[in-house]
């Protein structure tokens, strides 16, 4: 199995903050449930105008939302 992307998120965190279920952010984004799991669980990088659209969803900085772990 491959190394896991190496962008790190905090979406279940600020998802799980306003009560939205992961389904109610895919359908805000334009993504399936599927996708919001992959990308909580780390599986999936989203693409930027994703990372954007969450990072909108929740009124806060890309960098809020997502960072980079280099080890």
């Amino acid at each position: 199995m491959g190394r896991p992307p190496p962008i790190t998120n905090r979406v279940r965190e600020l998802r799980d903050a306003r009560a939205m279920s992961q389904a109610a952010l895919g359908d805000a984004i334009g993504v399936t449930r599927q996708t919001i799991i992959a990308i909580e669980q780390g599986r999936y990088s989203p693409s930027l105008e994703s990372a954007f659209r969450i990072a909108r969803q929740f009124g806060v900085g890309l960098e809020d939302v997502f960072g980079w772990d280099e080890a």
